[in-house]
């Protein structure tokens, strides 16, 4: 990716946000919240980018990040639909735990969940993928970014992101937080929220 900045947005929340679920690539809908977060973002982005026609929208294919994208584009003046979704960009997949609270992952698979809490950045939950391997994934997608770009995806997408461009640390990127409602934005090296 060139040093064009990237606007980067976390999907609005969902019933299982909001349940402490993890959703990995399940497509569960945002909530009415989520659909009010949708709007505040897109107000957020006409703040950062007065001419938002300029930027090239992005989004994960899975349901929450389109109705996030499409929400956030009628709310600037644009037509809904005219972005790209690329399925580099969907969430890392909890496999076998999606569904499940952390609470009940301790509970069911306690041995796993230890070895989680001891390398998140590299644990692969069964059937699923690490955020190592996200990082992987997702960096072909960022190399084909040439401007200014407004991203529409997920939480790990996100971690993701900080350690391949704001150079975070693997660890620490695990345990940031990441809001939704809010943009996340990427340029020179650096990070910000707004």
């Amino acid at each position: 990716m060139t040093a064009a900045p990237l606007y980067f947005v976390r999907h609005g929340e969902t019933d299982w946000n909001a349940e402490g679920r993890l959703q990995g690539q399940r497509d569960i809908p945002l909530n009415a919240r989520g659909r009010v977060q949708a709007e505040e973002v897109g107000r957020r982005i006409s703040t950062l980018v007065p001419d938002s026609s300029t930027l090239a929208f992005v989004a994960s294919p899975l349901g929450r990040t389109r109705e996030t994208m499409e929400i956030l584009r009628r709310s600037l003046g644009l037509p809904e639909t005219a972005y790209r979704p690329d399925p580099r960009f969907v969430e890392l997949t909890f496999g076998a735990w999606e569904g499940l609270t952390w609470r009940e992952v301790r509970r069911l698979d306690s041995a796993s969940a230890a070895r989680r809490e001891r390398d998140k950045w590299g644990f692969v939950p069964p059937d699923g993928e690490s955020y190592a391997m996200l990082r992987d994934r997702v960096a072909p997608a960022l190399a084909e970014l040439s401007g200014p770009t407004l991203l529409v995806a997920h939480g790990g997408v996100a971690r993701a992101l900080l350690v391949s461009l704001a150079g975070i640390e693997e660890e620490e990127a695990t345990r940031a937080d990441i809001w939704q409602g809010r943009v996340l934005v990427f340029e020179g090296g650096a990070h910000r929220w707004v």
